[in-house]
């Protein structure tokens, strides 16, 4: 658990000076963040520029290719490597011969818009009733503390699947992805939220901040929001993952984005029908949700590592 560093005369976290160019420099110089950082701005350029992608290779994700498959074994793709060519970079997709990379990158835009909407909302719920739950009577604390316990131990994909599968197709199925995921997994933060608060309500520059007549939301604001940067920021980065494979499993189990519409979850349902004919079209959004996850987890250990504050004082 970080220990957030009190000044001797009393000041809070906000008016700690914040050497960020130590810190910046400190990530840099992190090989694995560095690479984890790195693959995550690829990921994230390949999925907001899918369509330049696709036009420069002359496809899309919708139009069928028959004469690209073989009807006689099924569908398997024609060609070494699940039909990879000149015109399908990565081969095309059994049954329906549509392009697997078309696919690929524009399925990358639903598994990260879903998983990082999701641990953005996550976040935001789970601090706002930490910080409740800790500044807070014996009261609020207990009954919010059942209320995460409640989230925490809730059957979430039970409820997710039922939940999914009733929703009407009028609403966008990525954004209520995101909510589900979020609303079903915000406990782990909220209870991350409040061991910080409590353990910060107890300093000297939050009784100060109380003393002179601060309300508490302003003291949550002001003195306990800014000790949570650190936990907070890489149990975040942990959940991106895990928002990642959640979304994969909704769509695995057929209760998430519908097709046309691509997502690596999706695929990998599909692939696993055609792993010995096919062994591209598991490889492929496998290995780029694997290279994801991975990428996502090397940062939040590097994010761990330069926000200790340890670290930072010396880098000072």
């Amino acid at each position: 658990m970080t220990v957030i560093t009190e000044a001797a005369a009393g000041p809070g976290p906000s008016s700690l000076p914040r050497p960020r160019s130590a810190v910046w420099r400190r990530l840099r110089h992190d090989r694995a963040a560095a690479a984890g950082l790195v693959i995550i701005a690829l990921m994230v350029l390949v999925a907001v520029f899918a369509p330049v992608l696709t036009a420069l290779e002359g496809q899309d994700t919708t139009t069928m290719h028959p004469e690209l498959v073989d009807s006689a074994t099924g569908g398997t793709p024609l060609g070494s490597l699940g039909g990879v060519s000149g015109s399908h970079w990565l081969g095309v997709e059994p049954q329906t011969g549509r392009d697997l990379f078309a696919r690929l990158v524009y399925g990358a835009r639903i598994s990260l818009g879903v998983a990082l909407g999701a641990t953005a909302l996550q976040v935001f719920i789970g601090v706002a009733i930490g910080i409740a739950a800790g500044l807070g009577g014996r009261l609020t604390d207990a009954a919010l503390g059942r209320l995460t316990d409640l989230a925490l131990a809730f059957p979430s994909v039970l409820f997710a699947i039922g939940l999914m599968a009733i929703v009407p197709d009028s609403i966008p199925r990525p954004l209520i992805l995101a909510v589900v995921i979020a609303l079903l997994g915000w406990g782990g933060t909220a209870r991350l939220a409040r061991g910080q608060a409590l353990s910060l309500k107890t300093r000297d520059f939050v009784a100060a901040a109380k003393l002179s007549g601060a309300p508490p939301l302003r003291v949550a604001r002001r003195e306990i929001l800014p000790g949570l940067i650190t936990p907070v920021l890489t149990y975040a980065a942990l959940l991106v993952p895990a928002n990642m494979i959640s979304e994969a499993g909704l769509s695995f189990l057929g209760v998430g984005v519908r097709p046309p519409t691509p997502s690596w979850g999706q695929m990998l349902s599909q692939g696993t029908t055609w792993f010995r004919p096919d062994v591209m079209y598991v490889l492929v959004p496998g290995g780029a949700l694997f290279l994801t996850l991975l990428a996502f987890t090397l940062l939040a250990d590097g994010v761990r590592r330069t926000l200790d504050p340890k670290n930072i004082e010396v880098a000072a």
